[in-house]
């Protein structure tokens, strides 16, 4: 059975090219999006490291930590974490550029960003839910440049085959880092925000690759 067709100014296009989006071009205010997240994730644990007592240090603890019950004001990183969410959200439907899946996948690490900041940490320990938010949101966004990737010539590089798959293995090894550092390491701060600020930055790095490849289509 042929897939129904939506009109659009130029003519019809199949549901399945339109959910596909790539015969759409991605606004400008994608770029906002996109930009505010690492700069909202990077001032959160700033402004927040900056009112925790000296015992807690950056290098070692996490950044759940400035969140979670024991934080001296945690709603600092909390708001961040939610507004964090609310712009990958926002980013997923702008970037219209991207198969659908990549879409997706960042939608769902928005989701994970929220549900951490709605499931913060106790004083000592974590919880389940906190937990599952986090690994999911950690597995969402460490794979998502794989499904960046973009057919066609004159594509950006990051927006190749191989440039997404060359990506996917740094955000793999950071996730390793981080990983390796929950057993007792003594940079786990360091590796979580070394991730963190990667990865939150990657978005708009391929909003820009989108827009700038967007002639090519």
């Amino acid at each position: 059975m042929a897939l129904p067709r939506l009109r659009t100014g130029t003519g019809t296009a199949p549901i399945s090219r339109w959910l596909a989006g790539q015969d759409r071009p991605a606004p400008v205010w994608v770029l906002v999006t996109a930009g505010l997240a690492p700069v909202l994730v990077t001032g959160g644990w700033l402004a927040a490291g900056a009112v925790q007592p000296a015992s807690y240090s950056p290098l070692r603890d996490t950044v759940s930590a400035l969140a979670g019950q024991g934080g001296a004001q945690p709603w600092i990183v909390t708001s961040a974490l939610f507004a964090v969410g609310g712009c990958y959200l926002a980013t997923a439907v702008g970037l219209a550029g991207l198969r659908f899946p990549a879409r997706v996948l960042l939608a769902v690490a928005g989701l994970c960003s929220i549900g951490i900041a709605a499931s913060p940490e106790p004083a000592v320990g974590s919880t389940p839910q906190h937990l599952a938010w986090t690994v999911l949101g950690a597995a969402a966004i460490t794979i998502w440049p794989a499904f960046t990737a973009r057919r066609g010539p004159g594509q950006p590089l990051i927006l190749t085959a191989r440039g997404a798959a060359a990506v996917t293995v740094v955000f793999l090894a950071l996730s390793g880092w981080l990983l390796v550092e929950t057993r007792d390491g003594t940079l786990l701060g360091l590796s979580e925000r070394v991730m963190s600020g990667v990865m939150t930055t990657w978005p708009f790095v391929v909003a820009l690759a989108v827009r700038q490849g967007e002639p090519a289509r």
